[in-house]
């Protein structure tokens, strides 16, 4: 498997991993720059010349992959028989300096209803290299000639047509999933606040409307859901900047967006922390 396969393969997984590239070379060396490896948790695929370099930076791959470490590392290795080394003598004569650049599973992001202004928030997320899940009841709405706009998407873009029960969708969504609830139907709306609270591994949680619509929805989410106060807290309404207060699509979007990228930047920093 070619080592951008692989990298694919744990994206697919959603699994993180880092790709370890050999940086530079003086001398001899088992392999020439550029040679690559990718380390998973439990697997790696392609190789950067085995022996103590190659055993020495998967150790460190997989400590990185532990720790979450976002930074990339550049480790230096001299190839002779003076050098004490972890796993074994190499003797070939050169140095190597090999980069390990952390590959992370990426963000997700679930936008139920693609209306006027889902179709504007998913447009700008797609520029984010993440996981974008579109929902809507409306088989129109997901149209394949209404969603090529984001034909040049970084985003991987996933649609789910669901013309019942759209809350089924949140079970399968991946863990940590930061899910926006802006439905042409309010009744649907609340489905989904309900179920969202009840799904325990999803991330941010955000509901689009007005302060009168989240008063009955959360009193309903009191009273018939049977959600405490903390739990109803997860859902974050109004969503969007405070300060951008315009009402075209294109305009909420972007608040919406800008405050979404917000909440990746808090989550990062408790992500660094080890919270």
């Amino acid at each position: 498997m070619t080592w951008f396969a692989a990298v694919a393969r744990l994206r697919e997984r959603r699994e993180s991993g880092v790709l370890v590239t050999v940086a530079t070379v003086r001398g001899h060396a088992p392999r020439d720059a550029g040679a690559k490896l990718v380390v998973g948790r439990t697997e790696t695929w392609g190789s950067i010349g085995g022996g103590n370099v190659e055993a020495v930076a998967i150790d460190r791959a997989r400590e990185m992959i532990e720790a979450s470490r976002p930074e990339p590392e550049l480790l230096d290795f001299a190839l002779n028989d003076k050098v004490t080394n972890q796993h074994g003598v190499q003797c070939c004569g050169g140095t190597v300096s090999v980069l390990l650049e952390p590959l992370p599973v990426v963000r997700a992001v679930a936008i139920f209803g693609v209306g006027h202004v889902g179709l504007e928030l998913a447009r700008i997320l797609a520029r984010q290299d993440l996981d974008l899940h579109l929902v809507d009841t409306r088989a129109d709405t997901l149209a394949e000639r209404r969603l090529d706009v984001l034909a040049d998407a970084v985003a991987r873009v996933r649609v789910h047509h669901t013309p019942l029960l759209p809350e089924e969708v949140l079970e399968e969504l991946p863990h940590g999933t930061h899910v926006l609830i802006m439905t042409h139907d309010h009744a649907e709306d609340a489905a989904l606040c309900d179920a969202a609270l009840r799904t325990a591994h999803l991330g941010s949680i955000g509901l689009i409307g007005s302060a009168a619509k989240w008063g009955r929805f959360r009193k309903r989410l009191a009273t018939e859901g049977g959600h405490d106060e903390a739990v109803i807290d997860r859902i974050k309404t109004p969503i969007g900047l405070a300060d951008i207060t315009g009402k075209e699509p294109a305009t909420i979007a972007v608040s919406v967006a800008a405050d979404l990228l917000r909440t990746f930047e808090a989550e990062g920093v408790r992500e660094a922390e080890g919270g």
